[in-house]
């Protein structure tokens, strides 16, 4: 009886661990396909989608990921690569954000942490970071997609699984307020409340 209990709470894990990342109309999210990140509608988050901007003008490339003030944009579409190659999103999987935009710098759109700011002690999400190649170089490049307490909702984490030599310092994916901006970076006041939602092709 012991051993067969064992086995039932094992494999209960594994498909609370396998279960995937849904959008607001309750489809899996799928690889290679753009969504906007949003506020969940009637969660209680405050400001829009999320962009990129410049905010440091001494060092403007490559640019900071941010969150619009306006809670009626939708911001920027991007796309979302899991290091495991499925098709469908999984919860606690690292993947690779990358916006779907060109700008001024010559940098790429993937998300990566950047380092400690040399004035403000935070860490800020960046971009130009690489999709793939899971490993030690690119270890900054990869978040993962969790479930915000229960609630109706999203969060994400930088918390990556891809070396398991490297030591890094997990953290949620929050929103640092400066100067009326809303900068997204890790370890913030709190987490980012998010959801899904996906590109609708307009003809």
């Amino acid at each position: 009886m012991i051993s067969l209990l064992t086995i039932s709470s094992c494999l209960h894990g594994e498909a609370t661990n396998t279960s995937v990342v849904v959008d607001v109309d309750g489809n899996p999210l799928q690889t290679n396909t753009k969504y906007y990140i949003i506020t969940p509608p009637g969660g209680g988050g405050v400001g829009g989608g999320l962009a990129l901007s410049i905010r440091d003008r001494r060092d403007p490339c490559p640019p900071n990921a941010m969150q619009e003030n306006d809670g009626a944009s939708v911001g920027l579409s991007l796309k979302i690569f899991p290091a495991d190659g499925k098709r469908e999103i999984g919860l606690h999987t690292d993947v690779n954000f990358v916006f779907m935009a060109a700008t001024i710098c010559v940098q790429r759109t993937v998300w990566q942490l950047g380092g400690l700011d040399r004035i403000t002690g935070r860490r800020y999400v960046r971009s130009d970071g690489v999709v793939g190649r899971p490993g030690a170089e690119t270890v900054r490049n990869w978040f993962k997609i969790e479930r915000f307490n229960g609630r109706e909702g999203y969060k994400i984490v930088y918390c990556p699984s891809v070396c398991s030599a490297c030591r890094v310092e997990c953290g949620d994916v929050g929103v640092y307020l400066e100067n009326g901006r809303r900068w997204l970076g890790v370890g913030g006041p709190q987490p980012l409340l998010i959801a899904f939602n996906k590109l609708k092709l307009q003809f």
